[in-house]
């Protein structure tokens, strides 16, 4: 942990900000109504915490400055929807926002939830209240707390997927804060209930100091972001090693009878900051299902504790178990716990299901998993996703889920209805699983430039051309119908999750065109994890421009084809033959 001149703990500017905020009220309540585009620094930081973030149009930035015009600001709103679970009318009222006041897209993310884009300043009160009208809401979708949890989308009727469901929805409800300055600030201190949501209980682990208003946060919550996920052993579409904790469902009987609890799992990293890297989760234990949200608390109070308040970069909960080690970490949330924990189950992660296409649900019904590419719903050319769900959820009125993998679910079809849904498809030009390659089903980006501030090169708007060229290589090798996992993203952050599956690939520096305008970057390209995301990959090739990005994997593949052993994915080939030696053979060749 950082220390100042004195021995003292060192904090960060935010965590200043954190306290003088009086519980993520200040300055923001002032502002969001004063006139004006933006808000402040300090309001920005704790706008966080209420599901948004301003952005600013960076296509146009220069050209702005130039001009001595202020940046095109704007917000992205996230709304946070545990266990990605929507109604119809819930999915099309976040339409109707993206087309009465956003960018008249909607977008899937890789957590589960919607984000809605280019919202302006003078709207943004009213979409976050039209938000919570529909008993969804943007609390806590971003900043310093516990995230969205994620949980299997499956809609299987059946105990197991029902009481991870159940989990998900629990402790979502029991991380939450719990100051009014979110109902305050957004709904005159109105707070719009959904009576059948579950209840925050007391403090489950009691602690010295607990806070009145906020006991399992304090007044400056989380060191940082805090994320957690439920997940299957045989299908861990929820990517749980990914995040800082994890329940594995240990099932018995028809029934989960528990947890094996992983710990330690995020993404991020910096370059240039060598103390600084990403992480899959470790074991800590097994838990019965009761106690399983005793032990998620006791996990999260630690990292509350001892997470880094000086150092944001190091502040997550991966680098407190690289410090202590897992058997510290483990005495520590013992010690929370009062009693001893028990050792995990031998439960590997075997398989993962992107869950597209039709299935059987177990009740007489359906459920369709359509992909969504990098989880941007829209109407560009003869596709009109946005336009089609539309018409979809009017007619239909059925319920849907949201994939990590920024796809969606269409739940609760009726047998006698599929050739409706199927012509429905056809009619607004939406492609089906079957009609998706495989390479495109398992890809994803996150959305990067032009609104992310921290983005250094493209990743959305250039996947699809990428995909493209994947597409026509793996059909000229005859590997079209090889599974691999391909997740882009514009900077080093890792919000697509780059390292941990087959081939990341990662922002790393800008680049420009010929006529010296600015291009869509350089890369760095990660082999070696797998769609199971238990194992990290490692750099093969480091500032590939994006053009070669495909020209450069094409050598690999060609050899996998060729060496690979029975049924061994392209990421555990490469984590058996060594990336270092492809790579050194890819520089000689």
């Amino acid at each position: 942990m950082s220390t100042g001149g004195n021995g003292a703990p060192k904090r960060s500017k935010v965590e200043a900000l954190k306290l003088e905020s009086q519980y993520l009220k200040l300055p923001l309540i002032d502002e969001v109504n004063a006139d004006g585009a933006s808000v402040g620094e300090q309001a920005m930081q704790i706008l966080k915490f209420h599901g948004s973030y301003q952005q600013d149009d960076r296509d146009t930035r220069v050209q702005l400055r130039r001009e001595g015009q202020e940046p095109a600001y704007s917000f992205m709103v996230r709304v946070r929807i545990p266990g990605g679970r929507i109604d119809a009318r819930q999915y099309l009222a976040c339409d109707e926002l993206s087309r009465a006041v956003g960018n008249e897209t909607l977008r899937i993310t890789t957590r589960q939830e919607f984000q809605l884009h280019g919202i302006l300043k003078q709207d943004l009160k009213s979409t976050i209240r039209k938000v919570n009208e529909t008993l969804l809401d943007t609390l806590a979708a971003c900043g310093d707390v516990e995230r969205n949890v994620l949980c299997c989308p499956a809609p299987v009727h059946d105990a197991v997927h029902a009481e991870m469901q159940e989990d998900c929805a629990r402790l979502a409800a029991h991380f939450a804060p719990r100051s009014s300055s979110y109902w305050d600030i957004w709904l005159d201190g109105e707070k719009i209930d959904n009576p059948d949501a579950p209840r925050p209980q007391p403090a489950l682990v009691p602690t010295a100091g607990d806070d009145a208003v906020e006991p399992l946060y304090g007044k400056t919550y989380m060191p940082r972001k805090f994320k957690t996920a439920f997940a299957l052993p045989d299908d861990n579409c929820t990517d749980v090693y990914a995040n800082d904790l994890g329940y594995i469902a240990v099932v018995e009987g028809g029934h989960v009878v528990g947890y094996n609890v992983v710990v330690g799992g995020g993404m991020g990293t910096t370059p240039s900051a060598k103390k600084t890297f990403p992480a899959v989760a470790v074991d800590l234990c097994y838990v019965p299902r009761p106690e399983a949200l005793r032990v998620g608390e006791a996990v999260l109070k630690v990292q509350r504790d001892f997470g880094d308040r000086g150092d944001r970069k190091r502040a997550r909960l991966k680098y407190v178990i690289y410090d202590w080690g897992i058997d510290a970490f483990k005495a520590k949330v013992e010690e929370y716990l009062g009693e001893p924990l028990t050792p995990p189950r031998d439960l590997p992660i075997t398989e993962v299901d992107d869950h597209l296409g039709w299935h059987e649900q177990g009740d007489g019904n359906w459920f369709l998993g359509i992909p969504v590419e990098n989880g941007r719903v829209k109407d560009e050319g003869d596709l009109r996703l946005a336009s089609g769900l539309r018409a979809y959820f009017e007619r239909f009125g059925s319920p849907a889920r949201l994939t990590c993998l920024q796809s969606i679910i269409l739940t609760d079809i009726p047998p006698d209805r599929k050739d409706e849904v199927n012509a429905w498809l056809e009619e607004y030009g939406i492609a089906s699983a079957e009609e998706t390659s495989t390479v495109r089903r398992w890809a994803m980006a996150c959305p990067a430039l032009p609104t992310c501030g921290l983005a250094v090169t493209e990743s959305e708007r250039v996947l699809p051309a990428v995909m493209g060229q994947f597409e026509e290589a793996m059909a000229r090798l005859g590997l079209e119908e090889e599974r691999y996992s391909v997740h882009m993203t514009g900077c080093p952050n890792g919000c697509a999750r780059p390292y941990n599956c087959d081939i990341g690939l990662v922002g790393r520096g800008a680049s420009k065109n010929p006529d010296g305008s600015p291009g869509p970057g350089t890369y760095t390209i990660f082999l070696g994890g797998r769609v199971q995301g238990d194992r990290l990959n490692v750099v093969y090739k480091d500032y590939v421009p994006l053009e070669r990005i495909v020209d450069e994997l094409v050598p690999v593949f060609t050899r996998f084809k060729v060496e690979r052993g029975p049924g061994e994915s392209f990421g555990d080939y490469c984590h058996r033959v060594g990336v270092e030696a492809l790579a050194a053979e890819g520089a000689e060749a």
